[in-house]
């Protein structure tokens, strides 16, 4: 929004009432006293008493006044407008409130008047000067008839407003807090914040999209709205959002946050006028350009950005400007060090190869020495290892000796053990073929004792399950309903189980009880 210019505002007049409010207090006691008397046994009817009221408030208040107000709601409905106008103290609550109408044969000529000089429409939470008078109606009660309007006190206010904010910002260290932070050396991730399909957007889009598909530069877009009173909460939602979305997906924060919105109504600027919204820009942790759109216009967003543009396209401008001298820049290093490097490895070459010819005149002359005293090592090496061959050949044969005679005695004894374990391992072996015989034939009578055809020739039973795969010998593999075969000696029947009981823990019971009458 445009600062407004304190030096144009003409002072507002101020009206006083024809008479002053003493005079009128008393008046109006004396006409409540004699009215008391006159009417105090008089029935009236409502309509009647609020005619007396409406009566009363025509004579007294007769003039028009300047009135200071705050526009709390504003409509229209034929051409006519309906405000709700109040007044709020210093901790902004209502001390006192009315309704308030601008006819439509007047409202045309006001409103039209505020904007020029404002350039903003008239709206909700304004403080306004109002030229006004009283009226009382018998069915919609009390209310000001509004007959102009002094654009010239909202443009003061605004000012004032404008002020407060820069030094409350001032005042807490973040006007220029945002302007600290160092310009990214490369600029890789942007977020963008700015209103959905507004044109200044189109215009920065077309040029970061042909940036994006270089691979230089990703640009993450969110958006909010930039007019009307929620703007301000809505952008400071979108930026924190943005940022959050950002940390969650790369863990790490983003280069550039760029806040745009294109051309429009300059009275539309105004919302972007708050000091919450201006807190968060200043605080961010990264470097904030903004591009609202207007030349000539500035709002608190240019005043704490990092860095503030006319238009967005002068924004993506920038940013392409800065990625290319960065690869200007590049290429120059690159330039440099290829220059530097070049110039090292022909040093390089020239000192290795004065010290290649200095390493092999050295390495000519250490050659000989080493060959001279190598063949000296070589014959005294040898004589060396004669000495050591006739010396070993001996020791080799004494050891040789004492090793077959030591052998000779260890393989007697040897053979002498051998004998003695062999005669024992067979007697032990004798003994367990007869042993495992009794056994095998002792098993062999108790198998044929328990086959299951002798069994089954005492009078017992096989149970097996409906396909002759398994047989059953316990209640748990037992269930309602279930098929089974019974087994009998001369043939097999088909049953059902109808219920199964589970002995178990009867029987636990009465093996506790023996356990105890055995303890007794």
């Amino acid at each position: 929004m445009r600062k407004p210019n304190l030096s144009n505002i003409k002072q507002a007049k101020v009206l006083a009432p024809a008479k002053d409010l003493a005079t009128l207090e008393a008046e109006l006691a004396e006409q409540e006293n004699s009215l008391e008397v006159s009417l105090e046994d008089t029935v009236l009817r409502l309509s009647d008493y609020l005619s007396a009221v409406e009566m009363v408030v025509k004579e007294t208040f007769n003039h028009r006044v300047w009135v200071k107000a705050e526009i709390r709601n504003l409509s229209s409905k034929g051409g006519h407008y309906y405000f709700e106008l109040a007044e709020k103290d210093d901790d902004g609550k209502v001390v006192a409130s009315c309704r308030g109408n601008l006819w439509r044969f007047k409202a045309a000529r006001v409103l039209a008047k505020f904007e020029r000089a404002t350039g903003m429409p008239l709206e909700r939470d304004l403080t306004v000067l109002l030229k006004v008078s009283a009226g009382f109606h018998a069915q919609y009660g009390f209310s000001l008839t509004i007959e102009d309007i002094d654009p010239s006190y909202t443009l003061g206010d605004l000012a004032r407003q404008y002020a407060e904010m820069v030094d409350r910002l001032t005042g807490e260290g973040l006007l220029h807090l945002n302007q600290q932070l160092p310009t990214p050396f490369d600029i890789e991730h942007v977020l963008v914040i700015a209103p959905e399909k507004a044109a200044g957007l189109g215009d920065f889009q077309a040029d970061a999209d042909r940036l994006a598909s270089t691979g230089a530069c990703q640009f993450h877009y969110h958006h909010a709205t930039f007019q009307g009173n929620h703007a301000p909460s809505e952008i400071r939602q979108a930026i924190v959002s943005a940022q959050q979305q950002f940390q969650d997906t790369y863990q790490r924060l983003p280069d550039l946050l760029v806040i745009i919105r294109g051309g429009g109504a300059v009275g539309d600027l105004a919302y972007l006028n708050d000091y919450e919204l201006a807190a968060l820009v200043a605080e961010q942790p990264i470097p904030v350009w903004v591009g609202i759109g207007h030349e000539r216009d500035k709002v608190i967003l240019d005043e704490v950005a990092h860095t503030s543009f006319d238009t967005p396209s002068k924004v993506i401008a920038a940013i392409i400007s800065h990625l290319a001298q960065l690869i200007t820049q590049t290429l120059q290093y690159q330039a440099q060090i290829k220059q530097a490097a070049t110039q090292q490895l022909t040093m390089a070459e020239q000192k290795t190869s004065r010290q290649l010819s200095h390493i092999q005149s050295q390495t000519i002359g250490q050659l000989t020495a080493l060959r001279k005293d190598s063949d000296y090592a070589w014959r005294s090496i040898q004589q060396s290892a004669q000495r050591q061959v006739k010396q070993a050949a001996r020791l080799t044969s004494n050891l040789r000796a004492q090793t077959q005679s030591l052998a000779y005695q260890q393989l007697a004894a040897a053979s002498t053990y051998s004998q003695n374990y062999q005669k024992t391992m067979i007697q032990t072996a004798q003994l367990r073929v007869i042993q495992a015989q009794r056994n095998s034939e002792h098993l062999r009578d108790i198998v044929l004792l328990h086959r299951p055809s002798r069994v089954l020739k005492q009078g017992y039973t096989m149970l097996t399950d409906a396909k002759d795969k398994q047989t059953l010998t316990s209640s748990t593999q037992l269930y309602p309903e279930q098929t089974i075969h019974i087994v009998l000696k001369d043939g097999k029947a088909q049953a059902q189980i109808v219920e199964v009981k589970d002995n178990h823990k009867r029987t636990e019971s009465a093996n506790t009880l023996t356990e105890s009458d055995n303890n007794v």
